[in-house]
């Protein structure tokens, strides 16, 4: 997924970067140095170049100095969330604070009843995110859904974002704040599994569509869904009730769980 980086010496006392690390909310610009990035990161300098150079963290050297791309930082730290506990996960929150949530409820607070849709009639992956699409526009606020769609399906296609318990989180590579009137989570439930790409071959019947303006939002919204996915008893509530209504609350009631 990420270019190889040019590694110089290995300290073979490297550690993995500690789950404190977050990204930043904004990005003024593409590239970052060695120095802005783990100043952004909040991290020792030298804890960063001894990662970068073990290919623990994306990079690129440019000469004899290390260049960071601000989107590469961002996948990698998606990718890095999947295998999150509980805590790791509600710490990317706290460092991910969005004013465009409520901080309790980020999830319910971008969830209307109109964007959750059971059963979802689609068959195949495509139709799938074309009809999760179709959902998020009954708000009005997917000012281009065309441009997102394509969004969603390019960054299907780089990576899958189903997971192996039959959810998946499709998104946009990239924010969308000329697409969208304002960040939104939309869900919908297939009546049966659909293949969609879980690294152990199973189906997915549960999809949170999450479209957001801006980075920062994304991951605190990411994160708290990828807590919810771990209680217990959610995913086969989801997956018991059989109407649009009750679904919706059964998603609040999870996030209030985590409140």
């Amino acid at each position: 997924m990420f270019p190889t980086p040019v590694c110089s010496d290995l300290d073979a006392g490297c550690e993995f970067l500690p789950w404190s690390l977050c990204i930043p909310p904004t990005m003024a610009h593409e590239w970052y140095t060695l120095d802005e990035l783990a100043k952004q990161l909040g991290r020792d300098r030298r804890e960063i170049e001894r990662l970068v150079n073990r290919g623990r963290i994306p990079g690129h050297k440019r000469g004899s100095d290390w260049q960071f791309h601000s989107e590469e930082i961002s996948q990698w730290l998606e990718q890095e969330m999947r295998d999150f506990s509980d805590s790791q996960l509600a710490n990317v929150e706290r460092t991910h604070q969005s004013s465009e949530v409520t901080s309790e409820i980020p999830v319910s607070s971008l969830l209307k009843p109109e964007l959750v849709q059971v059963p979802l009639e689609a068959r195949t992956k495509r139709s799938v995110l074309e009809s999760l699409v179709e959902v998020a526009g009954r708000t009005w606020q997917v000012w281009e859904p065309a441009t997102v769609l394509k969004a969603v399906q390019e960054r299907e296609a780089m990576m899958t974002t189903a997971f192996n318990n039959g959810v998946a989180f499709p998104h946009a590579r990239q924010s969308c704040p000329d697409s969208l009137g304002q960040s939104l989570v939309a869900f919908g439930r297939t009546l049966s599994p659909i293949p969609f790409g879980a690294s152990n071959n199973s189906g997915t019947d549960c999809f949170f569509l999450i479209l957001c303006r801006d980075t920062k939002t994304h991951l605190q919204v990411l994160a708290r869904l990828s807590r919810m996915v771990q209680l217990p008893d959610f995913l086969p509530m989801l997956r018991d009730v059989e109407d649009s209504a009750l679904t919706y609350e059964v998603i609040l009631a999870a996030e209030r769980q985590l409140s």
